[in-house]
């Protein structure tokens, strides 16, 4: 997994797969994935992924890109590489 220390926070590319059964994180060829169950119409999918990884790691988080893209690097604030890592393994 890609982890990025900046001084705002952590930086992680992760891939999308919209529709799924439930939300969920997974490591898979050393890259995040995130199932979200929303489908990809106006925003859902970007709004339930902020919310729920948040809500996983209790920290600020925004889309720095990949607004309309699977592959997206998000912004998680205030936090260290250590904190994700060992909150996601």
């Amino acid at each position: 997994m890609k982890l990025q220390d900046t001084d705002q926070g952590v930086v992680i590319d992760i891939y999308v797969k919209p529709n799924s059964k439930q939300f969920q994180l997974k490591v898979e060829d050393n890259e995040l994935v995130v199932y979200c169950r929303e489908a990809p119409v106006k925003g859902r999918v970007n709004r339930e992924l902020i919310k729920g990884i948040s809500r996983i790691l209790k920290k600020k988080v925004e889309i720095l890109s990949g607004v309309a893209s699977r592959h997206k690097k998000i912004l998680i604030r205030d936090a260290t590489g250590d904190d994700v890592r060992t909150t996601l393994s």
